[in-house]
This record gives C-alpha cells, sequence and structure tokens, in this order.
C-alpha cells in the first residue's frame, strides 16, 4: 500500500489524520477530540482533494 491515511493519538490526547506515503508523513491535519472528527477530516479530503489546484506564491 503506497499511499493511505493513518489515525494516531498525538501528545495532546487528539486525534491527528496522516496522509502516508509509504512509511513517510506527507501531511497531517490538526488535532480532533475524538476519532469520529479525524475520519470526517480524511473523508472531506478525499472528496474535495482530487479538484484542488496549485497556487505558487513564490
Amino acid at each position: 500500500m503506497a499511499h493511505h491515511f493513518k489515525i494516531k493519538k498525538n501528545k495532546a490526547g487528539e486525534f491527528v489524520a496522516y496522509f502516508m506515503y509509504n512509511s513517510e508523513a506527507i501531511f497531517w491535519t490538526e488535532g480532533y477530540a475524538s476519532k469520529a472528527s479525524a475520519k470526517n477530516a480524511i473523508e472531506s479530503i478525499q472528496k474535495n482533494g482530487p479538484g484542488a489546484g496549485t497556487t505558487d506564491e513564490s
């Protein structure tokens, strides 16, 4: 599985959704109080992400 999402608890006890490529975290969400909220964030990324554009501010 080259890429996948992983939900882990951070040191503050919050649930964080990580987007993994191989075994490296590419990006992650903010911390959420519930695992359900982290899962909702993943669903939102999957739904809205494919059409996202790129902005170059350099």
